[in-house]
């Protein structure tokens, strides 16, 4: 297929798309054997399992995992707001839309049909709680919360029950059934000392060479070894500020689309290790595909700029 399917002038045919399935499967995640013991630690003691790490690290991909790994379905996802309070971690109110019908119809509603009608659970730990077995639940980015929500979260998870005051209800579940829960946060701001103490913590960090390798080699299969750790080298120079000083690092995430696309574009490996070798039109592809790369307009142009 012809890379350049778009011009800037005239008309053209759109090209198929065919999605890496690779990427997202649960079932190629790679974990670091100390973010496996994290984990085992965790489940061990019941316990929530906070983690950290630069975004692209698979903080999220790894809720996913578990979930494939047990059997149990996929995981219920919270991503948490700045405007996040502790009640809509577990379920969502339609409080308009029970106001309109309280406007428009005579008949007065019984909490069983208030629930039915304008109370959901999907896609919140009430869904996990009601589900009358085991299931992962991912609460994405807590640290955006207000402060008060990660020591709300807890009370109701040690008690593993919660209130519905609008239906005048409370769920519980037994402890068999007790979610394994995963708990993001980008550290933009500490949480609380009473949370911390309660939850098993690990810092993902930045994968070496060599696991590196392996999460390529289980999602792209377009190269062999040599051209992989090629790429990873070149990833790193630019990482690491060999190739100038980037401010905002790439992450394997960024690796892999970037892996993904040198094939796409048909730029050889070779030229990653030997760039004043390369000719004119590869030079043009490799700046283009720094797009993948950098997030900034500065480290974009800084980038290109090496390539000559």
């Amino acid at each position: 297929m012809e890379f350049k399917t778009y011009a800037a002038t005239g008309t053209g045919t759109l090209p198929s798309f065919r999605a890496n399935e690779s990427i997202n499967d649960p079932a190629k995640y790679i974990p670091s054997d100390d973010l496996v013991s994290a984990v085992n630690v965790a489940l061990s003691l019941g316990q929530p399992l906070l983690l950290t790490g630069e975004p692209g690290t698979g903080k999220t991909q790894l809720a996913y995992h578990i979930a494939h790994y047990f059997g149990l379905g996929k995981p219920v996802v919270f991503t948490a707001q700045t405007t996040s309070v502790a009640n809509e971690l577990f379920y969502k109110y339609d409080a308009l839309g029970h106001f309109q019908y309280a406007q428009n119809q005579e008949a007065v509603l019984g909490d069983e049909e208030v629930e039915r009608r304008f109370v959901s659970y999907k896609g919140r730990l009430g869904e996990a709680i009601l589900s009358g077995r085991r299931m992962v639940v991912l609460i994405d980015e807590i640290d955006k919360a207000p402060r008060d929500f990660p020591n709300d979260l807890l009370f109701a998870i040690e008690d593993l029950s919660f209130k519905v005051p609008e239906v005048n209800k409370v769920h519980s579940c037994p402890p068999e059934n007790k979610p394994i829960i995963i708990i993001t946060s980008n550290s933009e701001k500490n949480l609380p000392d009473a949370f911390l103490r309660r939850v098993v913590f690990y810092h993902i960090p930045f994968p070496d060479d060599n696991l590196l390798l392996r999460i390529l080699s289980g999602k792209i299969m377009d190269f062999n070894s040599s051209e992989l750790n090629t790429i990873i080298s070149h990833f790193n120079a630019v990482r690491s500020n060999k190739m100038g000083a980037i401010k905002k690092p790439p992450a394997t995430a960024e690796l892999i689309n970037w892996a993904i696309l040198l094939k796409k574009i048909g730029l050889g490996t070779s030229g990653l290790a030997n760039i004043s070798g390369l000719s004119s039109a590869d030079k043009e592809k490799l700046k283009m595909s720094y797009s993948v790369l950098a997030k900034n307009k500065d480290d974009l142009n800084m980038l290109k700029k090496k390539i000559g």
